[in-house]
């Protein structure tokens, strides 16, 4: 039986692996890998809740004949901005190539939605160099830094390496949330407005 057109752009071949978008029913798949890896700060821990909520944001990797492999999501914070997360393949897998062609269908995402840069925290930051990313100041991305970092239990012993590709973001769409804000804050270079808890 033929494949259609719209079905063969959505699951490319990787040495016996085929990488899809996410449907509900991978949500307990990858709820279960990426908290396999939120024990040691690999990972960030992510509800059953928040997969789901999320799970459009994620393609996946598996197997020919279906087996789950990996995942990875990448989340729009606008035009100007996404964030490659939550990017994992399962042990067995390692170096057979699910893990490019994820980062790659994520890439090609964001090409397709028309953002300018893709960011990422890592500890791996070797990988992605070979996918035109660079590291950064984590300063230069407030939106990730609102939207994730401030809640960390890592936030001031953070070991993760931020890096970018394409141009550093002029603007974010999320700040101080006790600060008036327009709906587009304009950043000055190397810096995000703090905000003292009382």
């Amino acid at each position: 039986m033929p494949v259609s057109e719209s079905t063969a752009s959505t699951r490319e071949r990787v040495g016996g692996a085929v990488v899809r978008k996410a449907k509900l029913p991978d949500a307990v798949n990858i709820f279960e890998l990426v908290n396999s890896l939120s024990g040691d700060g690999t990972l960030l821990r992510r509800s059953y809740a928040e997969i789901c909520e999320n799970v459009r944001d994620f393609s996946v990797a598996e197997s020919e004949s279906g087996v789950f492999l990996g995942c990875g999501a990448l989340h729009l914070y606008g035009p100007h901005l996404a964030e490659v997360r939550s990017i994992v393949v399962k042990p067995e897998a390692k170096g057979q190539g699910a893990g490019g062609r994820l980062l790659r269908a994520l890439l090609e995402e964001a090409e397709e939605q028309s953002v300018t840069s893709v960011c990422l925290f890592t500890r791996i930051p070797d990988f992605f160099f070979h996918f035109g990313f660079r590291v950064v100041d984590r300063t230069v991305l407030p939106d990730k830094i609102y939207k994730d970092c401030q809640t960390c239990p890592r936030l001031y012993a953070c070991d993760e390496v931020a890096m970018a590709r394409g141009p550093i973001p002029k603007t974010a769409v999320l700040g101080p949330s006790r600060l008036p804000q327009n709906e587009l804050v304009k950043l000055q270079a190397g810096s995000i407005a703090t905000v003292n808890p009382k």
